[in-house]
């Protein structure tokens, strides 16, 4: 008998040492140059094959005309000569105030709107279609009624930003929602986390997947929304954005400023996706055990 207790207990202390092991080797960070190789590398060989093959077009006289399409030294003579002139960073952060504080009044209206769709029966059926036709609208027929209504001011831009955003917020959430095993709902019940305490103990948490696929969707309808409104209704007033410089650029035939504004919003929106969303989604996948690497 104490054999036999003895080799259970041994039983027991290897199992839970793979555990342990499993569990170490799940949040062990992956070394530097495997990160370089599987991570850092493939974009930076894509950048560079898609500047070869552009440079190529020009030595090669494919492209001749460089209205048509400048070579990669003269947008960077441009991106460089606005650094210099000290506007670089204007263009970029009059965009990018925009864009964040108007995905901001987005977040504030799109999540309570969102809940209340996901668990209200009759709201749903009223509002869930009407949710799902604006996130298909284009964002820029919204432009046009929004300065008839507002102005041309930064008024507009939000209220753009708004209207391409929230609809994709609210139905991440409801999709996340949705997803909730209802073995959650009745352990909470049961707990007594019912109400507004079981949408925050367990409905927010257990959405949260839903939620962050929501949400990088809001920001990039966001962002697009802004461009659309930048380009449209342009002011003097309203100082000069990355989609200001894009239609700038357009009215003065100059290829190389238009490139300029095209890779400075392709930038942006890679950069915000990378420092905000993707830590975010890897920490909710990580902290469900979806993610072991990286």
């Amino acid at each position: 008998m104490a054999s036999t207790e003895t080799k259970t207990a041994q039983d027991a202390a290897s199992v839970e040492a793979g555990l342990d092991a499993l569990e170490a080797a799940a949040v062990r960070r992956p070394p530097f140059r495997q990160t370089l190789v599987s991570k850092i590398l493939p974009p930076v060989i894509a950048i560079a094959v898609v500047l070869v093959v552009w440079q190529g077009l020009i030595s090669l006289k494919i492209v001749t005309d460089p209205t048509k399409l400048p070579a990669p030294s003269a947008v960077w003579h441009a991106v460089r000569d606005a650094w210099l002139r000290g506007e670089l960073l204007g263009y970029i952060w009059t965009s990018v105030s925009r864009g964040l504080l108007g995905f901001l009044f987005a977040l504030g209206i799109g999540t309570p709107l969102g809940l209340l769709v996901a668990r209200v029966r009759f709201v749903r059926a009223a509002l869930h279609p009407i949710l799902s036709g604006l996130q298909s609208l284009p964002s820029v027929a919204w432009v046009p009624p929004a300065v008839i209504w507002l102005g041309l001011n930064n008024s507009m831009m939000y209220a753009v930003i708004l209207l391409g955003a929230v609809p994709s917020i609210a139905n991440g959430l409801v999709s996340g929602v949705d997803q909730v095993p209802p073995l959650f709902l009745r352990a909470g019940r049961t707990m007594g986390a019912t109400g507004l305490k079981g949408t925050w103990h367990i409905v927010l948490p257990a959405a949260l997947p839903g939620y962050v696929a929501g949400l990088k969707q809001g920001w990039a309808f966001a962002w697009r929304s802004l461009m659309a409104a930048e380009i449209i209704a342009s002011f003097p007033d309203l100082g000069v954005g990355l989609g200001q410089l894009l239609e700038n650029g357009r009215n003065a035939s100059d290829m190389a400023m238009v490139f300029e504004a095209i890779l400075l919003i392709l930038i942006v929106g890679i950069a915000i996706d990378l420092l905000i969303f993707s830590p975010l989604e890897r920490w909710v996948l990580r902290s469900r055990g979806l993610l072991v690497k990286g």
